[in-house]
């Protein structure tokens, strides 16, 4: 017996099969370089996807060239997009959804069976050989409208995958932030502490000759004792603060010790953003989270149709067959497997599908409204901290500038003493301190408002500056 040829109707199967094969390798390119697209326009900055060796022992390099010099915001977020771990573990994730909605589209394997049974009966034995070739008819009718929800799901990938990457912009910039704003609050708060020992051992010699009552030297030393505890405390923020970018940025711990911040922030810009109507407008329109909302509505949308078809018929089996026998002409033929919707006529499968595009569609309106709460939200915190950052870098250390200058001008003019002149220094220190942290809020708000305005809303600094302020004493 000689093996069946392959017929007509199977090779134009196989052909088309070829043919509407999807290839998952340059949809996960295509994808990737989207990403790259939107960070390098929204974002100013590229991530860097690590899948080979050498690709990261040159990324290394690079980060070693980076950590030569005190670290800038645009270094970190370049380390963070192509260095961190974690990132590249959400790339590799939205690879594997891309892989998966391109193996979605195809159509499934054809199925071969193959049967060799015999029967022996007085002597003779007698042989069948069944051969079939089975494959889903359905897949092919309905491949347009499966393609067509594949590429909801690519599009739904890359916006999750822009997401992701403003969620970790948004996260360096203020993980960089708060770790050089607590730097530089250390370094004031030491020599704040510094200027405390120098008032305290004053004290102490100043009782030594008789000239300080043990009332007065017992106050002095209780300012620096408290100077010595807010150093300790502003020492454990900042360390604190840096572990965090560290792990922001995934360094590992030999990299992580040659790690140096620039020691103080940038200065404020002279304008805040524009917030204007149409700027309000258009970065709704940019949200990622409402392009999200959007994108899955449209696949429902387009899912409905095809859950009109599905939920009556679910499969339509087509089996070429090629059957022998002994002494028996060969077989040819087809067979068609159909169900029948008797017990089940999908109704409930419409109706399930109805509801979920009815919530999507609700959804859609529950996250623009949010979304525009969250836009006004950000734009008003950035406006405050900007407003709050200039009112104490021309109204209140000018001012506390201008009466430290004039208790010096007394000192010299030996109209008091010493120790008035570091009680004033004394209460300098709140106005220093709570410009820093204005200055540092206005950088957190800054941040805020830029991945607010992507679809990627951050916490809102609490304004911590006016606190410190009125504790201090410094309007006095």
């Amino acid at each position: 017996m000689t093996r069946a040829p392959w017929t007509r109707p199977t090779r134009l199967l196989a052909l088309s099969c070829l043919l509407v094969a999807g290839c998952a390798s340059t949809a996960i390119d295509d994808n990737f370089r989207a990403l790259e697209r939107y960070g390098a326009d929204k974002l100013g900055t590229e991530p860097r996807w690590l899948q080979s060796d050498h690709d990261r022992a040159r990324m290394s390099a690079e980060v070693e060239r980076m950590l030569a010099t005190p670290l800038a915001l645009a270094d970190a977020e370049r380390i963070a997009l192509g260095y961190s771990p974690a990132f590249q573990v959400m790339l590799a994730e939205v690879a594997a959804d891309s892989a998966d909605a391109t193996r979605s589209a195809r159509i499934g394997n054809p199925v071969f069976r193959f049967e060799h049974l015999w029967r022996t009966a007085d002597g003779e034995r007698e042989l069948d050989i069944g051969r079939a070739l089975g494959f889903s008819l359905f897949d092919i009718l309905l491949l347009p409208a499966r393609r067509e929800q594949a590429e909801f799901r690519q599009q739904q990938a890359r916006l999750k995958a822009a997401a992701a990457l403003v969620d970790k912009v948004g996260e360096v910039r203020r993980a960089w932030v708060e770790a050089v704003a607590d730097r530089q609050l250390a370094d004031y708060r030491a020599a704040v502490a510094e200027a405390g020992e120098v008032g305290a051992e004053l004290a102490r010699r100043m009782q030594q000759v008789g000239n300080f009552s043990r009332l007065q030297r017992a106050r002095e030393q209780l300012v620096y004792a408290d100077a010595v505890a807010e150093l300790a405390r502003a020492r454990q923020r900042a360390s604190a603060s840096r572990e965090a970018l560290i792990r922001v940025l995934g360094l590992p711990a030999e990299l992580a010790r040659r790690l140096r911040l620039p020691a103080r922030l940038p200065d404020a810009p002279d304008r805040p953003l524009d917030e204007d109507a149409a700027t309000l407008q258009g970065a709704l329109d940019e949200r990622l989270d409402l392009r999200l909302a959007r994108a899955e509505l449209d696949r429902l949308a387009a899912a409905m149709g095809l859950t009109r078809v599905t939920s009556v018929v679910d499969g339509v089996h087509l089996s070429l067959q090629n059957n022998s026998a002994t002494g028996e002409a060969p077989q040819r033929g087809y067979e068609v497997e159909l169900p029948l919707p008797i017990f089940d006529f999908g109704d409930a499968t419409r109706a399930g599908a109805r509801a979920r595009y009815l919530a999507a569609l609700e959804g859609v309106a529950e996250v623009a409204r949010r979304a525009a709460s969250e836009l006004r939200e950000a734009g008003g915190a950035y406006r405050s901290a900007w407003a709050l950052e200039r009112h104490y870098r021309e109204e209140v250390v000018p001012l506390r500038e201008t009466i430290s200058e004039e208790v010096l001008y007394q000192y010299n003019g030996m109209l008091i003493g010493v120790f008035e002149l570091l009680a004033d220094g004394r209460a300098r220190v709140g106005a220093v301190i709570a410009a820093i942290e204005s200055q540092r809020d206005l950088w957190l708000a800054d941040a805020a408002l830029k991945t607010a305005r992507l679809g990627s809303p951050a916490p809102l600094p609490a304004m911590r500056a006016a606190a410190a302020v009125l504790e201090s004493g410094g309007g006095h």
